[in-house]
């Protein structure tokens, strides 16, 4: 919490002297324009972005599998948005970073790898869903793990 903290104070005055000190450069109508082009084309930017993940995520989804990944990719690419709508060039760059796919996705990757994100995990480990869709007495192979792939029961 005391991390937000600091970000919630130290953010906006980094802004405000980085628009202060372009301003002086190229002139405060120049930086005005140029805060509400990046906030446009990064507006477009999450369009296009935004739509892609939900069409990846909702193929995820017919096949079978969940789109951890793309849940995950659309939270950044909302913060992305947010940071984008915020005047700055800072928090531009920032949202920039997120709108881009390969960035976005190894960002991704990391957290889902580091472990500091359960992501469809219950307590004991086993993954969400698969007693609900297998029943309790789903195949398993010795270590526990679900077996994948078509089979029927001859009772």
């Amino acid at each position: 919490m005391r991390i937000l903290f600091l970000l919630f104070i130290i953010i906006p005055i980094v802004e405000m002297v980085v628009l202060i000190k372009v301003g002086e450069v190229i002139g405060a109508w120049y930086t005005v324009g140029l805060v509400l082009l990046t906030a446009i084309i990064g507006i477009n930017l999450l369009r296009q972005q935004g739509l892609s993940t939900l069409m990846r995520a909702n193929q995820r989804m017919n096949s079978g599998e969940m789109p951890a990944q793309e849940i995950l990719e659309g939270f950044l690419l909302a913060v992305g948005g947010a940071l984008l709508l915020t005047p700055g060039f800072v928090t531009d760059a920032i949202g920039f970073t997120l709108l881009i796919a390969p960035l976005r996705r190894l960002l991704v990757a990391r957290l889902i790898g580091s472990g500091s994100l359960f992501v469809g995990a219950q307590l004991g480990g086993q993954p969400r869903g698969h007693a609900d869709r297998f029943g309790p007495d789903r195949p398993t192979d010795a270590r526990g793990n679900v077996i994948d792939g078509e089979y029927r029961r001859e009772e």
